[in-house]
């Protein structure tokens, strides 16, 4: 690992300067967030609803606050709090999170809820330590919790506050490699006395004014610190290491649709990509366009065309089958539902029945 360019008296000046000019910044223009304590408030000693922090920062993951600011509200007013979460079935949690993707996440955040209620009387840990025992809570949200709704000097590591690391000690070598080295950055900036602000309004920086192309960086409020303005390198930092062409999988799904306008639905394994979702009967995904798979029941199949849709790591290409069958028919998989809009349903499934119900 490169040894960072500034000593510890450099690291205690530069300390100083951020968490300044920072803070003073963010008491004048901190985002409003549904989720949010703003610091007027907070600085009155009003502290943010841990369940609030955790719920936001779970489905942040991978996800815009633009997009996670309906979820958000639409979660908190059907489960207003962590025991309500936690005695709510998983189908209707998982219902909810139909469309924010990462569906282990949601499985995750009911998991998580019921072991709150049951291990820790309903009261989310302190601790980052603590924190990480709980299910998908990892490094970064054991921080945020800690951090935004404890006041814990805990590091609080995305890509906003990465990127602000980069440049701010212009480190110029490749992500993710030096990812090791941002959080030490990011670490020994952490004040004790306002973290969990600190810690948003380094986010919020990253996210207005330090942002990935074009940054603002005339009206930075820590340009007088920043290595990678001094050097002019800003705007490229940090370095990413080129990206891994996504391969293609493949794929079939089986539309039967009953006499009576019912289609046919599985629940998927909870392990694996859409874990725990409702969707069409189907094989699995591969790299080898499949030569046959087995139907949910006996009838006659027509191919209706292809879906295409791109998660993370791959594509998939997805062909789709449909039979229309008589009432009485049984399925060798699956159930028979009536109102496939009151199903949690994966955006790719979506795509499926639009384009297989036409």
């Amino acid at each position: 690992m490169p040894e960072s360019k500034f000593k510890d008296e450099a690291n205690t000046t530069v300390n100083i300067a951020l968490r300044d000019d920072l803070l003073n910044w963010y008491d004048k223009h901190a985002r409003s967030l549904p989720w949010r304590v703003p610091p007027a408030v907070r600085g009155q000693g009003v502290m943010p609803d841990p369940y609030r922090v955790w719920l936001s920062e779970i489905m942040l993951q991978q996800t815009t606050v633009a997009t996670v600011k309906a979820y958000f509200e639409r979660f908190t007013a059907r489960w207003p709090d962590v025991e309500a979460l936690a005695a709510s079935p998983r189908e209707a949690v998982l219902q909810e999170w139909a469309g924010l993707g990462y569906y282990a996440r949601a499985r995750n955040l009911h998991a998580c809820a019921q072991t709150v209620v049951t291990e820790h009387g309903g009261r989310f840990p302190d601790t980052e330590e603590a924190l990480l025992t709980l299910p998908g809570i990892g490094r970064y949200t054991a921080a945020a919790v800690a951090s935004i709704a404890f006041d814990r000097p805990a590091p609080v590591m995305d890509g906003n506050v990465e990127r602000v690391m980069a440049r701010v000690f212009a480190v110029e070598e490749t992500l993710p490699g030096i990812k090791p080295q941002l959080y030490e950055l990011a670490a020994s900036q952490t004040p004790q006395e306002r973290p969990g602000d600190y810690a948003q309004a380094v986010m919020d920086l990253g996210a207005t004014i330090c942002t990935p192309r074009n940054p603002a960086c005339g009206i930075c409020p820590v340009m007088a610190v920043c290595e990678g303005r001094k050097a002019g390198i800003a705007a490229d930092l940090p370095r990413k290491a080129p990206k891994k062409t996504k391969p293609t999988r493949f794929g079939i799904c089986y539309l039967a649709v009953r006499a009576d306008g019912a289609v046919l639905l599985e629940e998927r394994p909870d392990t694996g990509l859409l874990g725990g979702m409702t969707g069409l009967p189907g094989g699995e995904w591969r790299e080898l366009q499949p030569a046959e798979e087995k139907p949910p029941l006996d009838a006659h199949w027509s191919e209706r065309g292809e879906v295409r849709h791109t998660f993370t790591h791959f594509h998939l290409k997805m062909t789709v089958m449909r039979a229309d069958v008589g009432h009485d028919t049984a399925p060798h998989t699956g159930r028979w539902v009536s109102d496939t809009g009151g199903k949690a349903l994966p955006t790719v499934m979506k795509k499926a029945l639009k384009l297989a119900l036409v």
